[in-house]
């Protein structure tokens, strides 16, 4: 599997471990007061969920500009 394939997999495996987290807070504010580490858990596959996303988002223009086309042509 290619660095590509793995970042778009962990890309998703991300996405549903931040939606696994956030449920979990949302239930636990509405069974009472939570621990504050369980308000902020979904903060870390937040952020790496926005640097995998920002790498896939990239990903066409770094290719363009290596093949030597140029974006308004």
């Amino acid at each position: 599997m290619t660095l590509n394939g793995i970042i778009r997999q962990g890309h998703r495996w991300l996405s549903i471990i931040f939606t696994a987290t956030v449920i979990a807070s949302f239930l636990a504010m509405a069974l009472g007061e939570p621990p504050v580490w369980i308000v902020y858990s979904p903060l870390l596959p937040l952020f790496l969920l926005m640097f995998s996303g920002l790498y896939m988002f990239v990903l066409p223009y770094a290719a363009r500009r290596s093949s030597g086309r140029r974006i308004g042509s």
